[in-house]
């Protein structure tokens, strides 16, 4: 689960961070307030969606050069960029053409940064552990330098039960270029940082930049923390921060249903139980010459109910013009899979080709099932193997 800009920075900051003042909101009338309450001698209006590269983004049909991130030296700009950001959708590398739209901004104090740096903390999967990451160079283009230096990029091993260590972070914040009384500080962030990741269940707590202001100060400018979706359950004030808004809502739906679903820019339905059979299954499809619609994996213990859910959720989709049913019966029977298919042609209808390939479990019965239904369902379509069906279901598709 992703969460917006202004909801990390509040986490953060109640776990120790020094977070710029800024102020959340949701109309021009209310940024020029904002601008005012933070002392009206310039402000950053920032666009708070769930994507990365707003500040390079550009907002869709706009006639000006305008991204997700501006500073404004005046009331009337912060109005102005208010009106234009939140009337149009933005543009980045993580949104796709259509972009997001903006419906929440914040105001942020000008904290005037002179230095900036990058600081994370995943989960190193090779290890078992949290890595803390750092760079002194930060700010939009830290993926070009975990590209072309990877060498400028600090990590260290963090203790899950223990978290970050005061002689860890001092030595990152020396070896980052932090003197002074800001090398505290740095480090107060990084174990913040830290105890969020650990604390909260995230998968990704992430400041990108943190600066040092001109001032000496040492804050947070920007910070992003993902949340992992299995750990929701005993993180009931996390979940309470989600927005569905920023949510595909057929992936919303599908959740709903208990159905891994993720939406794609093909024209082939892809309905399979198991996410390993349900990524060979897009692949062979790719491999014939066709481009999967989704991705969809409704389970090993899939009911008729789930599977006329996903039905209609691929349906919905204008762009889909063929589905492929890859199903293994091992825990589910193929008999139930082949009952629910029939069920689903018959309550939602199927208007595009479906090509069916079961194995497994009660296959010869689920086979009989399909054949009973042929007349009725026309447009269902059996095949012998995964091969077979991948080429029926893109040439139907065409």
């Amino acid at each position: 689960m992703k969460i917006h800009e202004y909801q990390a920075k509040e986490l953060l900051a109640a776990a120790g961070a020094n977070i710029p003042k800024h102020i959340v909101v949701t109309t021009p009338d209310e940024a020029a307030a904002a601008f005012d309450q933070l002392g009206g001698t310039g402000a950053m209006v920032k666009a708070q969606i769930h994507a990365g590269g707003r500040g390079a983004g550009q907002l869709k049909g706009y006639a000006d050069k305008l991204g997700g991130v501006k500073f404004c030296p005046t009331r009337e700009k912060a109005k102005a960029v208010a009106t234009a950001m939140l009337s149009h959708s933005l543009v980045t590398k993580q949104t796709g053409p259509e972009g997001q739209p903006i419906k929440t901004l914040i105001v942020q104090a000008d904290a005037e940064p002179a230095k900036e740096f990058y600081v994370a903390v995943v989960m190193d999967r090779a290890t078992g552990v949290p890595i803390l990451m750092a760079s002194a160079e930060g700010g939009m283009d830290i993926e070009e330098v975990a590209h072309h230096s990877p060498e400028k990029i600090l990590k260290v091993a963090v203790s899950p039960e223990n978290g970050l260590q005061p002689f860890q972070a001092r030595r990152v914040a020396y070896e980052l270029g932090f003197t002074g009384d800001q090398v505290a500080k740095a480090e107060k962030i990084m174990t913040a940082l830290v105890k969020v990741l650990l604390d909260k269940d995230a998968s990704l707590a992430e400041i990108n930049p943190l600066a040092i202001t001109k001032k000496g100060d040492v804050v947070v400018l920007d910070a992003k923390i993902d949340f992992d979706d299995n750990a929701l359950f005993r993180h009931k004030d996390v979940e309470a921060l989600r927005d569905l808004n920023e949510e595909n809502p057929a992936e919303v739906r599908a959740a709903k249903a208990n159905l891994n679903f993720i939406q794609l820019d093909g024209n082939i339905g892809c309905l399979v139980n198991g996410a390993g059979l349900a990524m060979g299954t897009m692949d062979i499809v790719k491999y014939h010459g066709g481009n999967p619609a989704n991705f969809l994996d409704v389970g090993g213990g899939v009911t008729a109910e789930g599977a006329i859910e996903a039905f209609r959720i691929i349906l919905s989709d204008p762009k889909v013009k063929g589905i492929l049913v890859n199903v293994f019966g091992g825990i589910a029977s193929c008999a139930t899979i082949a009952d629910a298919l029939v069920k689903a042609g018959k309550e939602v209808g199927f208007k595009v080709p479906v090509v069916v390939r079961l194995e497994g479990n009660e296959v010869e019965k689920a086979r009989g099932i399909l054949a009973a239904a042929a007349a009725e369902l026309p447009t269902l379509k059996t095949a012998s193997d995964l091969t077979a069906a991948a080429k029926l279901i893109v040439e139907l598709s065409k």
